[in-house]
């Protein structure tokens, strides 16, 4: 930390900071959703798949994001529940256009929601890719993942369109509404 944030932070002008795991399977849009988000002079033009996770941070609603982007391939999920205890908040992205992987989605889902580290963390699932034909729509969404069951955090489900930046930033201010920031 350096010297400006922290007479910044001792006189109380920060902006509060917020741990945010981004998780989804692969090809879900969980790197474009996060390059969308940063300001147009850090984001990157072209997306490559994630390789165990990167860092990004960003601010938006008066909020310093630190986002862990991480890796959906198979072999890397195991290394999210690493990442539960320090999580503010949890971005969970689906390919709403990829039925075939509905299942995996919401096996994955329940174990993270399942793990204690995660009780009570805001939840922001984006329903992505919907300008895709024949994708399911987030009332499907829930339906298929039984997100109506999920009674011990807040959570949101919002479509969105990574490319576009269609619903990133509703989703967004949902999430900064629902925080705990430190």
């Amino acid at each position: 930390m350096g010297l400006l944030q922290k007479l910044l932070d001792a006189i109380g002008f920060a902006k509060p900071q917020c741990k945010v795991l981004c998780v989804g399977l692969d090809n879900s849009g969980k790197s474009t959703v996060i390059q969308h988000l940063k300001p147009k002079q850090g984001a990157v033009k072209e997306v490559t798949p994630t390789v165990g996770f990167n860092v990004e941070q960003f601010a938006r609603s008066a909020i310093n994001f630190t986002v862990f982007d991480m890796s959906g391939a198979g072999k890397y999920r195991s290394l999210w529940e690493h990442y539960y205890k320090d999580a503010q908040a949890i971005i969970f992205v689906i390919d709403c256009s990829d039925k075939l992987r509905m299942c995996v989605v919401k096996e994955e889902m329940q174990s993270m929601l399942q793990h204690p580290d995660t009780r009570g963390v805001p939840t922001l699932f984006f329903a992505n890719k919907i300008d895709i034909s024949d994708h399911l729509n987030p009332v499907e969404c829930v339906q298929y993942l039984d997100l109506d069951s999920v009674k011990d955090r807040p959570w949101h489900i919002t479509p969105s369109n990574a490319l576009s930046g269609f619903g990133l930033d509703d989703g967004v201010a949902w999430i900064s509404e629902h925080l705990r920031v430190t």
